[in-house]
């Protein structure tokens, strides 16, 4: 063979070899993420790969500070329950690293996971000399994010996350609001422009970040089936929650148009008016009947009227927090009516409050507050769950 015809075989093997690698590459990239496509939606209803696709779901809190054994083993509880998509929240918010501006939770609990002792991880923190949100990029920050994304892939789990906490018990909005020394609960975080721009900027940061682990951009990964706004952002007077709904809903859109946004709103009061906003993909709601001090059966009656309201609008509906208290001996049944009304209501589905495992004490932990917590411990609740979550598989 001559040398020129030598080097271009060379060179021609050496493209497809390249070739071949960026494949493979690619391809593990893809596999990491779990699943090849993104949740649609039609009409009321979901769609993946073109078939329906009902959410049969499961909350967690710890996702983004527990150990990798803490969280692989609620992400393998999940799947052992039948569930396809679970629910966490990036946390925590802190003050500033020097303290000069305090941090207003106990970030140094040194609880378990779960009791939300954090052991010094945080997404977000304040700069004062430059007077702007620091994101952590580290490995006590959001690389706790890229591991949760990577092994619910791997999984083939769906991830709802929320942008942030409404709430203080880590930080999030409040912690925002305590950056510019406010302690309104309500108006402030979506009043103040300097609280709007953290938010967008944050936004912004956590939708072009590339996962450290499959190296797929946030905003490119099929594994993340939608974005709350927040949790719970339970912002007054009505007409500001509107527009800064519209506002951040609609960002969001342009930077990650390929996956789904809601608000993580709970809705309980306000009818789901935050469905008719265009940039708003579907609708949630979260329901605690022995909060509000209503019956089982009236709560049936209210799932089923925020159903209809889904198929009014056009869009699905997610009733995304729910609970019995395991001292209610009627638990178990209440989540079996309450889980075929929405199988049966042409509703988007559910994602039930809250899943834990067991901590690296290897003990579950004890909730003797709301007494929510669902267990992979074959018991009546769990049973109806898992039942509930097969019929959607």
């Amino acid at each position: 063979m001559r040398p020129i015809q030598r080097f271009r075989n060379f060179a021609v093997g050496a493209a497809a070899l390249a070739l071949f690698w960026s494949a493979q590459v690619g391809s593990t990239a893809a596999q990491s993420s779990g699943q090849q496509s993104f949740v649609t939606t039609k009409g009321e209803g979901f769609l993946l790969d073109g078939k329906p696709f009902r959410v049969a779901g499961v909350n967690n809190h710890y996702l983004t500070f527990g150990s990798p054994g803490e969280v692989t083993r609620v992400l393998d509880d999940a799947t052992a329950m039948g569930a396809n998509v679970v629910r966490t929240f990036l946390q925590p918010v802190i003050g500033s690293l020097d303290g000069r501006v305090p941090t207003i939770w106990n970030s140094k609990s040194t609880s378990d996971s779960s009791n939300l002792g954090t052991k010094g991880i945080y997404m977000m923190s304040w700069d004062p000399t430059t007077k702007r949100m620091v994101p952590n990029d580290g490995p006590d920050g959001l690389q706790k994010v890229d591991y949760l994304i990577a092994e619910a892939g791997k999984r083939k789990l769906k991830l709802i996350l929320a942008f942030v906490d409404f709430w203080a018990y880590t930080g999030g909005a409040q912690q925002m609001n305590a950056w510019y020394g406010s302690s309104d609960k309500y108006t402030f975080f979506a009043a103040d422009p300097r609280t709007r721009r953290d938010y967008k900027e944050w936004i912004r940061h956590v939708l072009s970040r590339v996962n450290t682990i499959t190296g797929v951009r946030y905003s490119d990964d099929p594994t993340i089936f939608a974005w709350d706004l927040a949790n719970e952002p339970d912002i007054h007077p009505k007409p500001l929650l509107h527009d800064w709904v519209s506002e951040m809903s609609a960002y969001v859109k342009t930077l990650a148009p390929k996956q789904l946004v809601t608000t993580g709103h709970g809705n309980m009061d306000q009818k789901l008016s935050d469905m008719n906003i265009p940039s708003v993909d579907f609708g949630t709601w979260h329901g605690y009947p022995s909060y509000v001090k209503i019956s089982h059966s009236d709560f049936d009656a209210r799932i089923r009227e925020y159903c209809a309201i889904g198929r009014n609008i056009g869009k699905p509906v997610i009733l995304e927090e729910f609970g019995v208290p395991r001292s209610d001996p009627d638990q178990a049944n209440a989540y079996e009516t309450w889980l075929n009304t929405i199988a049966t209501s042409n509703c988007g589905g559910w994602v039930v409050w809250r899943l834990v495992s067991t901590q690296d004490s290897g003990l579950y932990p004890q909730d003797d507050y709301d007494k929510f917590d669902i267990h992979n411990d074959g018991g009546p609740a769990w049973q109806a769950l898992r039942a509930a979550a097969l019929k959607f598989q």
